[in-house]
């Protein structure tokens, strides 16, 4: 619980501190004194926003420190978590300096805002006439029905496997738009392997291909001078050069035996005839090559290996390795994968074990609801407000890690009315009586330390304040309780009255807390009650005060 508040350079606050006890604070003063301003240094401890406007005027920064003790246990488990040594005492801190920055600490350790926010609303539940976002939220008004039902404990098996089905999920829909891809890439790969294997390319042929397309085109040229050459070895009309050389070399056989040399020029004839012989045959071979089918099929293949050389910008050996490499990685992406199936039944096992348990919980808070409501109601009527209804309304919604359920509050504020949203017809002065009704119904199951109303007393008098009184008292039983009120009943039954008084002096304004003795809040409850502190004002300050507020 909040021991002690200490605060320097807050708005007219330039130094002020506080001691509080365990049980029933309240704090008065007259309207404008800093009571708004106190409870914003407190929002500032427990990590809310703050704007430089709060520094005092004149001074570099404003200062804010609060400690705690008698931590409850959640509160050490997150400071271990976050990696504090932890005791029965918390010190934390907060600066919020001219130019807009602030820092915050804890024990003296630098933390972020939102890890002070984190400690901070673990410690102190604020709730003040504008600061009704606890009732205007169907979160939060799902989280007092769990509170009060005991659900809140039962959530946590419901939230892990509700996390493990979310985790399935993501992993399924990752390996669904994987697989999307690989089938794409699947595609692809196979038209750039039926494409390049109809090329037949290999490794150096691909300069050799433009070369023979090339020769193939000089066809007609080549056919007459193989034809010509032909006909020079082997024509048929006895003057071509076969025929000429086999008659020089008759003719010099018939000579042999009176001429020696003759013999050797015939012999060296007879070794130039056969290949010419030779030569012939293949130049009649090469007549034959049928140049016009060769020329259309590699003019196709020239033709569709450029068109490859430009789509992938490679040249034709580097083609044939892209060709090698897209048939690997095809073989690859191409092997069956049955995980997708297993996800797809994991998950469905785990989605019908979330729907069980989601209306396990559903059961739960509507058997809660019913109960809550009438308690609540019931604290109502004692403060006052005997025709006001509140009803927990509980429909289907989708599943989330929350549950299934959209809960929210809704208030029939006046006999016959239809019930409706909370946010839509309950006024301030009701919704902190609603407040501190439902803090009077949960005061066994709110695991936080300190309350703190700020004019819960909003629009009441009379008998009704005094029943305030009574339920504050005795929420103060179960948690330490800060209030800020203008009224006398309330104030009477505190256990720690803290007057808070603003000063002017040398022009400047300045704001301090006095702990009041017994006179000094008979003085103040005298102020309270007709506001001149008259001996009549005294003596029923007095017999308050003497009675508990009655």
């Amino acid at each position: 619980m909040l021991r002690e508040l200490s605060i320097e350079n807050l708005a007219v606050i330039e130094k002020a501190s506080a001691q509080f006890g365990g049980s029933f604070n309240v704090f008065t003063g007259e309207t404008g004194a800093g009571k708004s301003i106190l409870i914003g240094g407190i929002n500032a401890i427990l990590g809310q926003r703050t704007t430089k406007d709060i520094v005092r005027t004149g001074a570099k920064k404003a200062t804010i420190t609060a400690l705690f003790d008698e931590l409850p246990k959640g509160v050490s488990d997150k400071l271990e978590e976050l990696g504090f040594e932890t005791d029965d005492e918390l010190l934390l801190s907060r600066e919020i300096f001219a130019d807009g920055k602030s820092s915050a600490r804890i024990n003296g350790k630098t933390v972020t805002a939102a890890m002070l926010k984190e400690i901070g609303g673990m410690l102190v539940d604020v709730h003040g006439q504008h600061e009704n976002r606890i009732l205007m939220s169907n979160d939060n008004q799902r989280d007092i029905l769990d509170n009060y039902g005991e659900i809140t404990a039962k959530l946590e098996p419901y939230k892990e496997k509700f996390r493990e089905f979310a985790k399935t999920s993501k992993q399924l829909k990752a390996l669904q738009e994987e697989l999307q891809t690989k089938e794409l890439k699947i595609e692809h790969l196979s038209g750039v392997v039926e494409e390049l294997s109809a090329l037949e390319l290999e490794k150096g042929e691909g300069e050799s291909l433009e070369k023979e397309l090339e020769r193939v085109r000089s066809a007609a040229r080549i056919q007459q001078s193989v034809w010509g050459a032909y006909n020079a070895l082997a024509a048929e009309d006895g003057a071509s050069v076969n025929s000429l050389l086999q008659t020089a070399a008759d003719q010099l056989r018939s000579i042999e035996d009176v001429e020696p040399k003759a013999k050797a020029l015939c012999e060296r004839l007879n070794a130039i005839i056969p290949e010419t012989n030779d030569i012939a045959d293949e130049l009649f071979n090469l007549t034959a090559d049928d140049y016009e089918e060769r020329e259309a099929s590699l003019s196709d293949k020239v033709s569709a290996l450029k068109h490859a050389k430009r789509k992938y910008n490679m040249d034709a050996d580097a083609l044939v390795d892209h060709l090698a490499e897209c048939k690997e990685e095809l073989a690859a992406l191409s092997n069956s994968d049955d995980e997708i199936e297993k996800l797809s039944e994991q998950r469905h096992e785990l989605a019908e074990q979330v729907k069980i348990m989601a209306d396990e919980i559903s059961k739960l808070r509507k058997k809660a609801a019913d109960k809550l409501s009438k308690e609540i109601s019931a604290q109502l009527e004692f403060l006052d407000m005997p025709n006001v209804k509140i009803i927990f309304e509980i429909s289907p919604d989708k599943i989330t890690i929350n549950g299934r359920d959209r809960v929210e509050m809704l208030i029939s504020a006046n006999a016959g009315e239809e019930p409706k949203p909370m946010n839509k017809i309950a006024s301030g002065g009701e919704l902190s009586r609603i407040m501190l009704a439902i803090k009077s119904v949960l005061a066994d199951s709110d695991d936080i330390p300190t309350l703190i109303f700020d004019e819960v007393d909003a629009g009441i008098s009379g008998r009704a304040a005094q029943k305030v009184g009574v339920k504050l008292c005795e929420t103060a039983k179960k948690h330490q309780v800060l209030c800020i009120t203008h009224l006398a009943q309330i104030a009477a039954k505190a256990d720690v009255h803290l007057l808070i008084e603003k000063q002017v002096e040398n022009d400047r304004t300045f704001t301090r807390i006095t702990d009041l003795d017994k006179q000094g809040r008979i003085s103040e409850l005298a102020r309270i009650i007709d506001g001149t502190a008259s001996d009549s004002a005294i003596a029923a300050a007095e017999e308050m005060l003497s009675n508990g507020g009655i």
